[in-house]
């Protein structure tokens, strides 16, 4: 993925993430990658990004 790309497809990750506040953030990003055609191999990195976004959605509440 190219680096432009790659932080674009991390930011609207991010954005869902904030909107559907996903309870399983592995089968959220696999239904992720799966819908938008994303190229294999980002799932992990992906995956910490979708947890990275949760964590701090639930800290900001508190």
């Amino acid at each position: 993925m190219a680096s432009k790309g790659h932080n674009e497809v991390k930011e609207s990750l991010r954005e869902m993430t904030r909107i559907f506040r996903p309870k399983d953030p592995k089968k959220f990003v696999k239904e992720y990658v799966r819908k938008y055609r994303i190229t294999g191999g980002y799932e992990e990195e992906l995956t910490m990004v979708v947890e990275h976004e949760l964590v701090r959605m639930n800290s900001s509440v508190s």
